[in-house]
């Protein structure tokens, strides 16, 4: 192509490396393993959701007297106590 002027690319130093760490390795400390936890705790879990959604239920039916929102409270406060105790489950 005439008039182009072709320039040279100038040539990459490159990286340095860096120096090795003068800190000594030391390895972490093992956590110990957390206890298991008893037969039982599942049937828990699971019975307080449940309960908590039969209270629901039952009261949406109108087969549990109340004069407000107590109830709905009540249950959602059992569905969130299993739900809390699920999330301590090994």
């Amino acid at each position: 192509m005439p008039g182009c002027i072709i320039l040279s690319v100038p040539k990459s130093k490159g990286r340095k490396k860096s120096k090795p760490s003068s800190r000594p390795y030391v390895p972490k400390k093992e956590r110990p393993k957390p206890k298991a936890s008893p037969g039982w705790y599942p049937y828990l879990m699971i019975g307080l959701m449940l309960v908590g959604v039969a209270i629901i239920v039952l009261n949406y039916m109108n087969l549990i007297f109340s004069t407000g929102p107590q109830n709905l409270w009540i249950g959602l406060g059992f569905i969130l106590a299993g739900f809390m105790a699920s999330t301590r489950y090994r």
